[in-house]
Order: C-alpha cells, then sequence, then structure tokens
C-alpha cells in the first residue's frame, strides 16, 4: 500500500519544552566545568599539604628509630664486652645485650668488632627468621654469631638461646667470611669519636633494609660496637598514611636508594622513580604513565641531613579526583534533573495547546493500520475538533463490528455456539440488548427457535413455505410476533431458506434506523447464513463420516459372531477409561489432558482399531477345531477310516470264502475295526484343540497317519484353477494309489506368489515400521500339520493371518486423505496388539514408545476380550478373574500397569460391566490386591 506523507515537522509542545531545556542545560555545563577545576585545585593542594604533614611524621619516626639505640651505644662503649678477648668472657655480657635488644622492636642486632677481626652479635629470632635460618632448634629466640682468629685461622659458631637465654644449640661453622675490620661501619667509627649512623643498606645476614648505628668503645678504640636498626616498619608505617589504595609513597636518598615504601620494594618501581626524577625537589606536578595519569609530590625530610633523604608520594589521578567526579556526577545528576523539570513543564504547556489535534492525528494512523480496535474520540475545546474525532470514533467501532461478525463467522466451530455469537455481535452493532435467530426445517417446513436472547416469541412458526418470497415471510412474522423487531431472511448461496433473523429496537426511537444501517444488517445477515449453511455442511458430513465408521465396525462384529459388538464395546471403555485419565490430579495422569480435536481422534481410532479384520479370512478368524477350513475336514478323514473299516470286512469276507478259519477271520476283524474306532476317536479329539499336545500324541498321529488306503479314481479332475496351479508339475500316479490316511501334501501349500505383505523390517515396502516374522507360507492346510499343533487351534501360518489384521488395519487407515487433526488415527488405532515389554505387534514398541491414550487403547480391548458373553466358543468371564489375569499381564510387561490401576481404581470396570456384561460376572472385587506396586 503506497502513502504520501508531508515532510516532518516541529510540534509546538517540543519547541517549547526544547527551548526552555537548553538555556538549562547552557548554564549547568559552564558551573559544573567552574566547579571541577575549583574541586580540582583544591584537592591536589589538600594533596600537598598532606605530604607535609607526611615528611614531618616520617621526620619524627626516623628519630623514633635512631634515638633509642644511640642510647643504647652510649652505655654499651662502657661495658666490659669491649675489651673482652675471648668467647667465654664475651657470653658473660649476654644478660646485657639481651636487656638492649628486648627494649626496642626495632633493633634487630648488637654486636662489637675487634681490631683483632673478632667479631661477636647477638640477634633476636622473630616467626619469620625460620626462612633465613635453616634448622633452627625448637623455642630459639636468640642467634650468637662469634667470630673468633686464633692463629691467623677463623673459627665460627652460632649458638641458639631460648627465652631464658639456655642454651639450645652449638653449630660451630665450617666458613665464615667475615671481616668486621673491613665494613664501613667499622671503619668509620674507628677513627670518629662521634656516633655514626650509616646509609640504608641489606643487611649481610637477614637480607633486610636498615640502618647501622656504631661507635667505638671508649676504653678500647680499636673496639667498635654496632647496632642494627630495620627500617621494614617504616614501610608499613607509609601504607597506612596512603590517600587513597593505589597512591604510591616511598622515601629515597638523594642518590635514588630506596630506603622505605609502600610495596616493600627492594628498588625504587617506575612510578617513584618519574614521580622523584621528573618533579620538582618539592611540590606537586601531574604526569602520565602506562596509560594512567598521576600527580607526583617529592617532600624533603630534615632528618639524615647527609643522606638528603625525600618522601616521594604517586596518587592515580582518577582515585585523588574520585570525589571529584562524585560531587561532580551530582551536580550533573541535579542540572539534568531540573532540566527534566523544566522539559516536562514546557512539554506540559505546549501540550495543553496541541494536545487534542496531536491526539486525533495518532488515532486516525491507526485506522490506517488497520487498527480499529483502538478508540478514536478525544476531548477537546476545539469544536471542529472534537466533532471530526466523533465521527472517526463511530466509523472505527462500526468497522470493528464488522471485523468481529466475520471473525465470527469464520472460526465458529459448534454450530449453537457459532449462531449466539452471530446474534450478539448484530445486537452489539445496533445498540440493542434483546434478539433471536430462527432456523428452518424444510421436512416439517417451520422454522425451529435456534437462539433466544432475553425475547419472549414462540418456538416454533409453523407453515412457511420454502419458496415463500422474503417480502411475504417479512409480513408473516410481524403479523406472528410484537413489538418493533427488525427482521432479516437467512438465505444461502443456492437462495434456499434456513432461517430467520430479529432484533427488538427497544432503545432509541425505531424509526429512526437509518436505511442504510438496514442494508448493512440484511449484508451481515447474508453472511451469517453462509456460514451457517457451512457449519451445517460440516456438522453433516462428520455425522456421515462417523455413521460410515459405525457402519464399517458394525459389518466387522457382524461377520463374526465370535467377536459381535467387540468394536462398539471397545470405544466406550476407551473413552471411559481417557476421561478418567484427563480427570486425574496426582500420579502419571495429573498432567495428562486432551483437546476435543484430540478426543474426536482417540473415538474415531478406538471405532476403527479392528477395521483389518474386514481383510481376515473368515473361517480363520472362526476356526473351532485344527482341521477347519470352509468345513471340518474331519469328515474327509472320517470317510478314510470308514473305507478302512469295510476293507477289514471284506477281507473277512474273502477269507472265509477262500477257506479260511471264520471264527478267527471274524476275531480279526473285529480286532481291526476296534482299532480303528480308537484311532479315530483319538484324532477327532486331538482335533478339538481344548488341550496341550505332547510330543508323544504328535507321534502317534503321525503314526496313525502313516496307514494307507486304495484310491480308485483320478485327484486331478473337477478342480479348480488354483487347484490345478498346485499340482502343476507333479506327475499323476496310476490308478489304484496307495494313499496315507493323514498326509501333508505339496496341493495342501499355498505360497505368498507377489503378495507378500510388508511386514518384515528389512521389507523396502514397509513404511510404517513394521517387525513382524513372516511364515514361509501363506497358508498350510497339511492334515498332519494342522492335527499337530501343540496349542489351541491355528497354525503359525493362521496366527499371522490373524494378527495380520492390525497390520491392514494401519495401512488402510494410512490410506486414507485424513486431516491433520486426526493424523494420528492410524497410529492409536494400530498399537492395541503392542506391550510394554516391546514383545507386541505390528512395531514391536516398548512401553516409553507408546502414548497414554496408546496404552489405554490395549487395557480396553484386553477387558472387553476377557469379559465378552457373546462369543460361542468361550465363557465371559467374572470381574474378579479377568482383573487378576489382567493384574499378572501388567505385572509381566503386556499391558500398562499404571493405566490398568487407574481403571481399577477409578471403578470403570465396575460401570462397564453393569451395563454390558449379565449380572453372573459381576462378583466381588478386592480391588486393593491389584494397588500394590
Amino acid at each position: 500500500m503506497q502513502t504520501n506523507r508531508q515532510s516532518a515537522r516541529v510540534s509546538l509542545a517540543f519547541l517549547i519544552a526544547s527551548a526552555i531545556t537548553l538555556g538549562m542545560l547552557a548554564l549547568a555545563i559552564v558551573l559544573v566545568a567552574q566547579s571541577y577545576r575549583g574541586m580540582e585545585e583544591a584537592k591536589v593542594t589538600a594533596a600537598a599539604s598532606t605530604a607535609r604533614q607526611l615528611a614531618v611524621s616520617v621526620d619524627d619516626r626516623i628519630r623514633a628509630i635512631t634515638q633509642p639505640p644511640s642510647t643504647a651505644l652510649a652505655v654499651l662503649r662502657h661495658d666490659p664486652l669491649v675489651q673482652q678477648s675471648s668467647l667465654a668472657g664475651r657470653l658473660e655480657r649476654l644478660p646485657v645485650i639481651a636487656d638492649v635488644l628486648l627494649s626496642s622492636d626495632i633493633v634487630s642486632a648488637v654486636y662489637a668488632g675487634y681490631d683483632t677481626g673478632d667479631f661477636f652479635l647477638f640477634r633476636k629470632l622473630r616467626s619469620t627468621d625460620s626462612k633465613r635460618f635453616t634448622d633452627i632448634p625448637a623455642q630459639s629466640r636468640y642467634l650468637l654469631q662469634s667470630l673468633e682468629v686464633v692463629n691467623g685461622k677463623r673459627h665460627g659458631v652460632w649458638r641458639f638461646y631460648d627465652a631464658d637465654l639456655k642454651l639450645l644449640e652449638h653449630r660451630p661453622l665450617a666458613s665464615y667470611d667475615y671481616d668486621p675490620r673491613q665494613r664501613p661501619w667499622y671503619r668509620i667509627a674507628r677513627h670518629n669519636d662521634r656516633l655514626q649512623l650509616s646509609s640504608p643498606y641489606v643487611f649481610f645476614t637477614t637480607q633486610e633494609t636498615g640502618l647501622t648505628l656504631s661507635r667505638h668503645a671508649q676504653a678500647a678504640p680499636g673496639t667498635v660496637l654496632g647496632v642494627d636498626v630495620t627500617v621494614t616498619d617504616l614501610g608499613t608505617k607509609l601504607g597506612e598514611l596512603r590517600q587513597t589504595p593505589g597512591s604510591r609513597i616511598a622515601i629515597v636518598s638523594a642518590r635514588g636508594e630506596l630506603l622505605a615504601d609502600t610495596d616493600q620494594n627492594a628498588r625504587p618501581d617506575p612510578v617513584i622513580e618519574k614521580t622523584f626524577n621528573d618533579g620538582p625537589a618539592a611540590g606537586s606536578h601531574r604526569f602520565h604513565h602506562d596509560g594512567r595519569d598521576w600527580y607526583g609530590i617529592n617532600e624533603p625530610l630534615q632528618t639524615l641531613e647527609d643522606e638528603q633523604l625525600s618522601i616521594v608520594i604517586a596518587i592515580p589521578s582518577d582515585e585523588l579526583l574520585a570525589d571529584v567526579w562524585a560531587a561532580l556526577a551530582h551536580q550533573t545528576a541535579i542540572a539534568v534533573g531540573l532540566a527534566l523539570i523544566l522539559l516536562l513543564m514546557g512539554w506540559f504547556l505546549g501540550r495543553q495547546v496541541g494536545k487534542p489535534l496531536e491526539q486525533l492525528t495518532d488515532r486516525v494512523g491507526h485506522l490506517s493500520r488497520f487498527r480499529f480496535d483502538v478508540p478514536i474520540r478525544t476531548d477537546s475545546r476545539i469544536r471542529e475538533a472534537s466533532e471530526l474525532s466523533i465521527a472517526l470514533d463511530d466509523m472505527a467501532r462500526t468497522i470493528r463490528s464488522f471485523q468481529n461478525i466475520a471473525t465470527v463467522l469464520n472460526r465458529g466451530q459448534d454450530l449453537n455456539q457459532l449462531l449466539r455469537d452471530i446474534l450478539d455481535q448484530i445486537i452489539t452493532i445496533l445498540s440493542q440488548q434483546r434478539g433471536a435467530i430462527y432456523l428452518y426445517d424444510s421436512h416439517e417446513q417451520v422454522l425451529e427457535l435456534a437462539v433466544n436472547q432475553d425475547l419472549n416469541v414462540p418456538n416454533q412458526l409453523p407453515d412457511i413455505d420454502q419458496q415463500v418470497d422474503d417480502k411475504d415471510l417479512l409480513r408473516q412474522l410481524r403479523r406472528t410476533i410484537g413489538g418493533h423487531p427488525v427482521f432479516a431472511v437467512l438465505r444461502n448461496r443456492n437462495k434456499k431458506l434456513i432461517g430467520a433473523l430479529m432484533i427488538e429496537m427497544e432503545h432509541g426511537s425505531h424509526t429512526r434506523l437509518s436505511e442504510d444501517l438496514i442494508v448493512f444488517v440484511e449484508e451481515v445477515a447474508g453472511s451469517a447464513a453462509v456460514a451457517i449453511e457451512t457449519r451445517e455442511l460440516i456438522e453433516s458430513q462428520q455425522a456421515l463420516l462417523d455413521g460410515i465408521i459405525q457402519l464399517v465396525a458394525n459389518a466387522i462384529d457382524a461377520k463374526s459372531p465370535y467377536t459381535g459388538g467387540h468394536c462398539e464395546r471397545v470405544p466406550k471403555l476407551a473413552q471411559m477409561l481417557a476421561a478418567a485419565a484427563e480427570e486425574a490430579t496426582e500420579g502419571v495422569f495429573s498432567e495428562f489432558r486432551m483437546t476435543d480435536d484430540e478426543r474426536y481422534e482417540f473415538r474415531l481410532a478406538a471405532w476403527l482399531h479392528d477395521c483389518g479384520k474386514i481383510t481376515s479370512p473368515e473361517y480363520v478368524v472362526d476356526k473351532a477345531v485344527k482341521l477347519e477350513t470352509l468345513y471340518n475336514r474331519i469328515h474327509e478323514i472320517r470317510t478314510r477310516f470308514e473305507v478302512l473299516h469295510r476293507d477289514a470286512e471284506i477281507t473277512c469276507l474273502n477269507a472265509r470264502l477262500a477257506g479260511a478259519d471264520g471264527q478267527q477271520a471274524e476275531q480279526k476283524k473285529c480286532a481291526e475295526q476296534a482299532r480303528l474306532q480308537e484311532e479315530f476317536t483319538f484324532l477327532a479329539t486331538a482335533n478339538l484343540g481344548s488341550e496341550a499336545m505332547s510330543e508323544d500324541d504328535a507321534e502317534r498321529i503321525r503314526a496313525i497317519g502313516a496307514q494307507t488306503w486304495q484310491r480308485h479314481f483320478s485327484d486331478r479332475i473337477g478342480l479348480s484353477d488354483d487347484e490345478q496351479q498346485a499340482l502343476a508339475g507333479l506327475q499323476e500316479p496310476s490308478l489304484p494309489a496307495a494313499e496315507p490316511l493323514l498326509a501333508d501334501k505339496p496341493t495342501h501349500l499355498r505360497s505368498w506368489g507377489d503378495r507378500i505383505p510388508p511386514v518384515r523390517a528389512d521389507d523396502p515396502r514397509n513404511i510404517w515400521g513394521f517387525d513382524m516374522a513372516l511364515p514361509e507360507y501363506a497358508y498350510n492346510r497339511g492334515e498332519l500339520h494342522n492335527l499337530t499343533i501343540p496349542h489351541g487351534t491355528l497354525t503359525d501360518e493362521e496366527r499371522f493371518r490373524i494378527n495380520e489384521h492390525i497390520v491392514q488395519t494401519i495401512c488402510m487407515l494410512d490410506a486414507l486423505p485424513l486431516p491433520d487433526r486426526l493424523a494420528r488415527v492410524p497410529r492409536l488405532a494400530g498399537t492395541h496388539h503392542e506391550r510394554m515389554d516391546g514383545k507386541g505387534y505390528p512395531h514391536g514398541l516398548h512401553g516409553e514408545d507408546m502414548s497414554i491414550p496408546e496404552r489405554i487403547m490395549a487395557v480396553a480391548d484386553i477387558y472387553e476380550a476377557l469379559t465378552a458373553v457373546d462369543r460361542p466358543y468361550k465363557q465371559g468371564k467374572p470381574l474378579s478373574e479377568a482383573l487378576a489375569i489382567m493384574d499378572r499381564m501388567a505385572r509381566t510387561g503386556h499391558i500398562d500397569q499404571a493405566v490398568f490401576q487407574l481403571f481399577v481404581s477409578s471403578g470403570i470396570y465396575r460401570r462397564y460391566a453393569e451395563e454390558h456384561l449379565s449380572p453372573s460376572q459381576i462378583d466381588a472385587v478386592n480391588e486393593s490386591l491389584f494397588m500394590k506396586p
């Protein structure tokens, strides 16, 4: 659809709101920018001030580090330790040195270097020292490192002490390559009377960073005393003074040596180096490093003036200004909020001016997009806009009503509901409340009331001629029905009368009903008439289909008295069980539900579940004895016995004529005839198939059958074409011919020929997934073959013919052009002989392959077969026995146990029995026996 649109134009509401909002945004941007600059400067100034305070704090900390050790050295330089020349003498002073170590946490070691090269060091051990000193004895708190030079040889020893200065281990050292006289702390203090403080360095033994305070002894100038002071805690202190999580603080000498930093590094990291080297000696600067902006601050320290120490601080820009950005975001949010408020105010003012026209334009746009369900009418103080909205709203409502009627006509499934919906929609169009629809009965020539909504009208309008003219019919209706109704005659495509529509015009004046609206109602009524006709045709066709299906089922039942009524009773039973499954609220059926289409599909499948029996040979279905085909062939065999009986009589007479002993001949005849009577009785009993046949009985039958009799007549004349083909290629014996009493002759066999049913899994014609064993022959009517059947009366070939009915059921139903909603009818009808354990036929399905309706069909089919009372070959079983059999079948994987237990617990078995079984079959049933898991 092509549309013509004008170029886009700016609305009045947008102009007003935009002007106010843009002005507010410009002012907000200026204020926020100025605020950011001020806060940034304040933050940097505050950081510099903090750095100066930090420098003062670090100065105090360094003084605190160096003061206690210097005092200790002043005392120790007068101690007898300085004059001791042996280890034993020096060990006597350990308590004094231990007191010095305990006096301060930062003093790690006290030692003395002698001008002889001797070295005496007493050190505190911490918990972390186990990593530096291997194999430390347990409970060690002190370590004495002693070096003595005797005759030019160095003798080193380590001695470990506990907290009470008890010796734990004396450990001589193989080599101790250390000369205190070569160390800077010794050489400087040896020739200087003042206290000496070393530059920060890494201690030889502990590899810690620290300072050494040294001074020569008063009484022995060749002896220098030293105290090691660690500055590790100074880095920890610096870490506590960080302004932001990412800040880095370090104490660096003028030579760039690192005394301490927040990350406990041995060397300055790149950020500290860049801050120290590129920035001013005192003050702050901004720089960029590794993709990040930093603020760097350098502040000189007053302590250790010879080292010219400085505190170096590097702060990430984003962290330093985080509060600034947060404040900026807060101010921006306030500015945006004010702008939005002003925008809304401007929009509101503009909308008050242009809202009615804009609403009307928008709603009319829905009509162009075929949205007739949106109300068009708007409230406006502009008269023209208000009147236009009313007119457009009436138009949309009319079109919407027409759409609703079209939807009803197209989607109506049930005729009564269709009529009710049509009446409701037309009443709504006319803004009325009451109406009725009559349908025409051509056989009775009356209008029958089909749908009535609150009208007092007769149920029938008699004497209506099919050929009556519309005007005459309307006059007749007006004479019969009072009030102020408007009528519309309903006619089908062939202009035949199918009914009449009437609406009572009680709201407003009926004289104001426009001619256009009457024409519209008549046109809608015409469409309704076509829909009604279509619905009637569909329902009549469905009724015809149901009738044909029931006709086929009844014909199958009538074909054999052994299955009379089976095809009618199974659908009833199956539908009762399916309804019970749908009503279940717990267990495996709690979520099982069927739609109306699925119920109809299931009902058709139940009616047609045995339609394949129409192809089953009647004599096979009705075979009551083993030798039965179209007749019971025991009569042929009896005739042969009659021949042998007479042969015995003739043999006796001929013997007597030949002069033999008459009494002896008579006795032999009687014995032969008695044997024949007994053997025939045995064969006749075996023919019944009422008992299982043992192998001994089968061998006796073969022995009896081996007897011969003389045939004097040709067996090749008077035969059908089928019999002639069976004898083709066989030479006719000369007469008289000896024939066995019982035989399996080639003429008893019938091959499949080109009519092999597609039931094997490897058959390319098998598109249905059948998996059945196919007998070698289509029929085997051999007398020995039939009489020696181990169980029942059917041979394997005949058993296949019986089972084949389900194959034919599926093939026949699959050939029908069934609609999609009935597509599963062949499957539902063809799986009631499957078993839960996969041993059923024709597909060999397992329980998990079968749907609930399929399992229900199997249970219904078996229960009907067990209890049927109209089968001449057996008695219908009582309820308790039938259920006991089915319970065994459920527990051995024949039928679904859940469906069977639902069948019992719902009482369906008894409700069915009360309607279809004889009273003698309805006995007491202990349902609990069948509900065990």
